[in-house]
């Protein structure tokens, strides 16, 4: 059985594996060693910056009609994969930052600012995000920072605090206050072009210090009535928040999959280890326990690429949708990745703890996950987006009669059309093709050995009636950040339902032959998902025996532990 995927991984992620080479290879400046020296000493990986400007990273970031390879964004999450895979910082630090700065440029800039951008970012130079004050946190529309009316343009005054690479970007997008009056229409984006800016209306705040990412250059800058041209702005003035909105559910939705790299890395560190480890006269992983959390932590980390599969394809094909599907990844994806390496720690024991040795990398990969959880947005965060939507998903879709979704959404290997950023919306209005298709899902012919995926299919869509009832009923006093925790809870049992589908749909558009077309690893994954607030238990031995087969396999054969099985320069 071959376990790739067709046209799901772009080439030229295997190339960038290939530059960077061997992670385990003491010699090479992109290895373990010496990312661990490099976190050490807080500082970003030179050689890996070195490589990746050679490689041309920042073309991943550019929509192919400006010069750039943006097509897809389960592909430029591939790309961003191998660095995950091997250092978080080195992925946020010298890329990711600059990929939230660059959609929002592309879904609200005007021609002349797009090929500004596009040329810095071809020429290996950095645009920075200033969007966050400590004040305010993820409360984008409590943002102080100001723009007032100046002659033939603005002045800009305020502080931007725990920005990635404010201090060493060439260009910035500032969401700044344009209307003192609270609304949707008070806040703006403008586009800084620090090399031609006044340095003595700037001032670089000390560097922000911290616990992971230890890396990344964490900064922040102040300005005191910078003088920017009225042609800064982009979009509409007062159209901030909205163009903010819109563009950041292309990187929740990425970012999130994206990081899916650690576990994979963590996943392999700790089967190295158990493996070499002697217990009882036999290797660790003999152990039923040990062999029951390395199958469910394969289980889940399958499960959290195949929902950001599915989201990643949502971008492209179902647009309108995209403000529901961008928050469920991050909110579910970033729990299944924090909660399998809190379990890989446990494996490791006080290995786990060690910043030096054979599995000290695990230790940086588990500080540097932790800003998955409320990096860019917080988890809580997507739960209050979600909770306002549930009602009209519940009336308009849940019930049956939403449009299905198009067969491409869930056969990753097929071509994608470019991203829409134009069609991209604030709220879905009730679009829920993903639940939606659960209907038709059960009511499909099935294989006769393949009953109990069609029973657990037709309890989901009990679920969902359940949830409809509730969710219809809600009123809209009952929906707001005060909203109580039993209904923040049905946002959880949603998000679950939303990821479960997916990974049934991902199993049956799978290629034939393929080791997503074994039932087994959805047999897991749905046991790993269970409804309600039920905790999983052990996985069924079929499907943990599958899957601990297929994960040893991909162990001794260098190859990646999620959807791609792609092989490693490991």
């Amino acid at each position: 059985m071959t376990t790739a995927t067709t046209g799901l991984t772009p080439k030229r992620a295997d190339e960038l594996d290939h530059l960077l080479g061997s992670l385990s290879d003491p010699a090479n400046p992109t290895g373990a060693a010496a990312i661990l020296a490099a976190d050490e000493r807080t500082e970003m990986l030179a050689a890996g910056e070195a490589r990746l400007h050679s490689y041309g990273l920042n073309a991943e970031f550019v929509p192919p009609e400006l010069g750039g390879r943006l097509e897809r964004a389960d592909h430029v999450t591939e790309v961003m994969r191998t660095l995950y895979r091997r250092d978080p910082a080195l992925g946020l630090g010298y890329g990711a930052s600059s990929l939230i700065a660059a959609v929002t440029l592309w879904t609200a800039g005007a021609a002349p600012q797009k090929e500004h951008a596009a040329r810095l970012l071809l020429d290996g130079r950095r645009i920075a995000i200033a969007f966050h004050e400590l004040a305010h946190g993820n409360d984008m529309a409590g943002t102080e920072f100001e723009a007032t009316a100046a002659p033939k343009g603005l002045r800009l005054s305020g502080r931007k605090e725990v920005v990635t690479n404010i201090a060493r970007a060439d260009a910035m997008v500032v969401l700044a206050r344009t209307d003192p009056r609270s609304g949707p229409r008070s806040h703006s984006l403008v586009l800084v072009d620090r090399a031609g800016a006044d340095p003595a209306r700037l001032t670089d705040l000390p560097r922000f210090s911290t616990v992971g990412m230890r890396g990344v250059q964490l900064g922040g800058l102040r300005f005191d009535d910078l003088r920017v041209p009225a042609s800064a702005v982009l979009g509409p003035v007062g159209s901030g928040l909205e163009t903010a909105l819109k563009a950041l559910q292309i990187t929740r939705t990425v970012l999130p999959a994206m990081a899916t790299g650690i576990l994979d890395t963590g996943l392999r560190l700790t089967v190295d280890h158990l493996s070499r480890r002697r217990l009882y006269g036999a290797p660790a992983t003999a152990l039923p326990h040990v062999r029951s959390v390395l199958a469910g932590v394969f289980a889940d980390l399958l499960r959290a690429e195949a929902h950001g599969a599915v989201g990643a394809r949502a971008l492209h094909l179902v647009p309108g949708a995209a403000s529901v599907y961008a928050s469920a990844v991050k909110f579910e994806v970033s729990r299944l990745l924090l909660e399998a390496m809190d379990r890989l720690a446990e494996l490791l024991g006080a290995h786990f703890y060690l910043r030096e040795g054979p599995t000290a990398l695990f230790q940086k990969l588990l500080r540097d996950l932790a800003p998955v959880g409320f990096g860019h947005i917080a988890r809580a965060a997507c739960q209050m987006s979600l909770l306002p939507q549930l009602p009209l998903l519940a009336r308009r879709t849940w019930a049956g009669s939403g449009a299905e979704a198009p067969g491409g959404l869930y056969a990753l290997g097929q071509p994608l059309p470019p991203l829409p950023y134009d069609r991209l919306a604030l709220h879905a209005a009730g679009r829920d093709p993903i639940a939606g298709s659960l209907h038709a899902l059960v009511d499909a012919p099935w294989a006769a050995d393949h009953a109990d995926l069609r029973d657990a299919g037709a309890a989901d869509r009990t679920e969902l009636a359940e949830l409809a009832g509730v969710c219809g009923r809600l009123s809209p006093v009952e929906l707001g950040v005060d909203a109580r925790p039993e209904h923040y809870d049905l946002v959880t049992r949603y998000v679950r339902l939303l990821s479960r589908t997916a990974c049934v749909q991902v199993w049956r558009h799978s290629e034939p032959g393929t080791f997503l077309a074994d039932p087994a690893w959805l047999r897991a994954a749905l046991h790993r998902s269970p409804r309600g607030a039920h905790r999983p238990g052990p996985l069924p031995a079929q499907a943990e025996d599958a899957l601990l087969t297929e994960l040893v396999d991909r162990h001794d054969t260098g190859r990646s532990f999620g959807l791609t099985a792609r092989p490693l320069a490991v």
